[in-house]
């Protein structure tokens, strides 16, 4: 009896041992995001749990600089990180990242050929990182309030129109933003003045920050987010900015048809394109559930649900033929093959250029 009582406490205690067990697997299938804020669509996050399991713990933030000194610092406790084109070749050096296993990816068949090679400035071999999303840095604008400044005229696709002093001081009134970001926006004006948005030259970097320097007094805010609303309620009329964030404030005017008419124009002069990318750090505790999330947003469809969300151009190429006609067909998203010409990108700064452009641009944001 004394046996038997034995075995059936063990027969009564397995399936108990067994939902344990299962309960920690289960908890085991987790990945950890941590991506730029507004920038998914949550129904994609629900749709790769249904499917798969794996639950996703999602953390936001606002700028590189964070993102890199968590990295720095080691154990983030995430899994999959999104880091810009300049940063992500930072971390590279410095070790931060696991080398992808392309084999748990299949659907990096579907990348972009010319997104891929362009992103190999940063990433070469494209060993560490994966194209999430890419756009412009360039010129928003409230078309009513700037015309009725400026004139129907006036060239709006152009850094001319942020740069002369004249026409800032027209548009002082009705509120102008730029970006908060030296390494988005000097590039992104260095081709103005004829030079590569590439040029680590001081004197190419002073010729744009003593530009902007001469027209700060025009400026209302540096921010690299608050444009969005501030354009879409009509409350700035020119933003220099990334491209899909002028086209949310776009949305967000016709949405709450205030008669605030937004438009995005990348610079004809040239401007930086920049991209967002997917990697996993080297001490992520979920690798496995790390290439499993990178390859789901990689289907064709899924990344153009977030296309679709977000209005930024993803690095997908068979995901266009899902995504809204609205958004493919915008030259401000999707440029023509002639403008894509007239895009850069730019790789990191050393340390000794990236403390006399920190220099340079607190000049620039303090007026001192």
């Amino acid at each position: 009896m004394v046996i038997r009582r034995r075995l059936l406490g063990g027969l009564a205690a397995l399936p108990l041992l067994l939902a344990a067990t299962v309960g920690v697997r289960a908890e085991e299938r987790v990945v950890n995001i941590y991506n730029w804020s507004d920038y998914i669509d949550p129904k994609v996050l629900d749709d790769f749990t249904k499917e798969t399991g794996i639950k996703v713990v999602y953390d936001t933030y606002d700028n590189n600089e964070i993102l890199e000194t968590k990295l720095l610092a080691g154990k983030s406790g995430y899994d999959v990180v999104v880091p810009s084109g300049p940063f992500l070749q930072r971390l590279i050096r410095a070790g931060i990242f696991l080398p992808l296993d392309k084999a748990k990816i299949p659907n990096l068949k579907h990348a972009w050929p010319e997104i891929t090679g362009r992103l190999q400035a940063y990433d070469p071999g494209n060993t560490y990182a994966v194209d999430y999303m890419w756009g412009t840095t360039g010129i928003g604008v409230n078309l009513g309030a700037v015309r009725e400044r400026l004139g129907a005229n006036a060239a709006l696709n152009s850094w001319s129109l942020v740069l002369n002093p004249s026409s800032m001081a027209k548009l002082k009134d009705c509120g102008v933003m730029l970006l908060d970001s030296p390494e988005d926006l000097i590039p992104s004006i260095l081709p103005f003045y004829g030079y590569k948005a590439d040029s680590k030259r001081w004197d190419d970097i002073t010729t744009v920050t003593d530009a902007l320097y001469k027209v700060r007094g025009s400026i209302r805010k540096f921010h690299s987010s608050e444009y969005i609303n501030g354009l879409a309620n009509g409350d700035i009329c020119l933003a220099v900015g990334y491209s899909g964030d002028v086209m949310q404030a776009k949305k967000r005017a016709e949405e709450s048809k205030n008669g605030v008419e937004i438009a995005y124009f990348i610079p004809k002069e040239g401007t930086l394109m920049w991209f967002d990318t997917f990697a996993i750090p080297k001490d992520a505790a979920h690798p496995a559930e790390a290439h499993a999330f990178i390859d789901y947003m990689m289907r064709p469809e899924v990344a153009a649900a977030n296309t679709n969300f977000v209005a930024y151009a993803n690095g997908n190429l068979a995901s266009q033929k899902f995504v809204k006609p609205e958004i493919l067909n915008n030259p401000g998203i999707y440029p023509d093959a002639a403008t894509m010409q007239r895009l850069s990108v730019n790789t990191a700064w050393n340390d000794s250029t990236q403390r006399f452009v920190t220099r340079a641009w607190t000049r620039v944001r303090t007026g001192r």
